[in-house]
């Protein structure tokens, strides 16, 4: 597992020109890329700006831009619930699984995702792993959103928070964390195990699926066992971000 860091050090970009730089909206995903020491501002525009958010600018140092909400909609998607404020950052390093958990306090919890696509689901789980102090959320490459306006907005801030930790294989990076002593759980409406009756007082992976298709047979076959959460049979299935929460809630009662 080594450490990747596509972000860092690509010199002065703008939203026309550069190729990394990419625009976060909404109050709570602004603000906490603001107090990110390790998120490098580039633009902040701003309908209005009060004394906190001039503070938090001049932390960051980055000079506020006033505009109208029409100069906001001009760069934002047609679709941006901005609330007012826009930020051009650079992305954030990204790190592997071994650099998320080298620090975390035991027991130490992951999220594993299995071809969950939506950015907004990504980013309901992202500020569930924040809440309940996850060390990382990893995700296939190839097979997950990318890291945008969109998924920062869902995110709520979380995603300065909690490292999106990307991987090539997901069956191999599972057989890493085994061998790193953590528990791993696949989620699965059908098993027979509930996650109520494991010991989860332990470093745990917890494994998701997509809603429908739910976990692939390879990344089934690399956990230790499948369990479920005790819904009731009339609606067993949970929205995969729901179910992160829930059964984030579980590992946080049990340790």
């Amino acid at each position: 597992m080594t450490r990747r860091n596509k972000g860092a050090g690509r010199g002065t970009q703008d939203h026309k020109r550069g190729e990394d730089s990419h625009w976060l909206w909404g109050s709570h995903a602004v603000r906490a890329a603001l107090v990110n020491p390790k998120r490098r501002s580039r633009k902040l525009l701003a309908v209005g700006a009060d004394a906190g958010l001039r503070a938090l600018a001049a932390g960051a140092k980055v000079a506020i831009e006033s505009v109208d909400p029409a100069g906001l909609s001009r760069v934002l998607p047609r679709e941006a619930v901005h609330q007012g404020l826009a930020l051009l950052a650079d992305p954030l390093e990204e790190l592997d699984v071994q650099d998320a958990i080298e620090a975390a306090p035991h027991p130490r919890r992951l999220i594993l995702l299995d071809q969950v696509t939506d950015p907004h689901n990504l980013g309901a789980i992202l500020r569930s792993a924040a809440a309940f102090g996850v060390c990382g959320v990893v995700v296939q490459d190839r097979n997950s959103p990318p890291v945008t306006g969109v998924l920062a907005k869902a995110a709520s801030g979380a995603i300065e928070l909690v490292p999106l930790i990307r991987v090539v294989n997901i069956a191999r990076t599972l057989e890493e964390l085994g061998e790193m002593g953590f528990l791993r759980l696949a989620f699965a409406d059908e098993a027979s195990e509930p996650i109520e009756k494991l010991d989860l007082k332990r470093d745990v992976v917890l494994v998701l699926g997509a809603e429908g298709d739910g976990l692939r047979r390879l990344t089934r076959e690399n956990c230790d066992v499948a369990v479920r959460l005790p819904t009731r049979p009339q609606m067993p299935s949970l929205n995969v971000s729901n179910a992160a929460a829930v059964a984030l809630y579980a590992c946080a009662i049990a340790s």
